[in-house]
């Protein structure tokens, strides 16, 4: 779908919301995605969990999650599969037992390495210097959410009951 003139002067139609361009881009990646997951027999979040964890080493499921804008809450389901998988290993801290810390395993980081042969941009349709401007300008859309998304949450004043 392309948009007309018209689309972006109402401002009520899908292709005019930003929110639906980047939803329904998200969905087409998946797709794009789709062939290598499968290959690796991971879902889209295990994927970036070895990633992450590949590029930082061992860590608190609380950075991990920063990371990945995900809740520990939703993280920790993911952690348990991946490690009975055995391309994880949780353990708790030994300086504050409340922190679980995430490494890969040794098959993880093989799981990493066969994974990061794989051209992601010849996936997806773009030249390679159209993927990088894009990316960038994803990343920059992304901070300036968060940063409206946080000064939202500074102003909120919670009520008692």
């Amino acid at each position: 779908m392309s948009i007309s003139a018209e689309d972006t002067t109402n401002r009520h139609s899908l292709e005019s919301l930003l929110s639906f361009t980047v939803y329904s881009a998200n969905l087409a990646l998946g797709k794009a995605y789709r062939p290598i997951l499968n290959k690796l027999q991971l879902t889209y979040t295990q994927y970036v969990t070895i990633i992450a964890l590949w590029e930082a080493g061992e860590q608190t499921v609380g950075s991990l999650g920063e990371k990945l804008y995900l809740e520990s809450n939703t993280l920790t389901p993911i952690l348990k599969k991946l490690e009975a998988m055995g391309y994880v290993e949780r353990k708790r801290d030994t300086q504050d037992e409340r922190q679980v810390n995430v490494v890969l395993t040794h098959r993880g980081r093989r799981l990493y390495e066969s994974a990061s042969s794989i051209d992601i941009v010849e996936h997806c349709g773009l030249s390679k210097g159209d993927f990088l401007e894009l990316q960038r300008s994803v990343v920059m859309l992304r901070q300036k959410l968060l940063k409206i998304a946080d000064k939202s949450d500074d102003q909120i004043v919670p009520t008692r009951g």
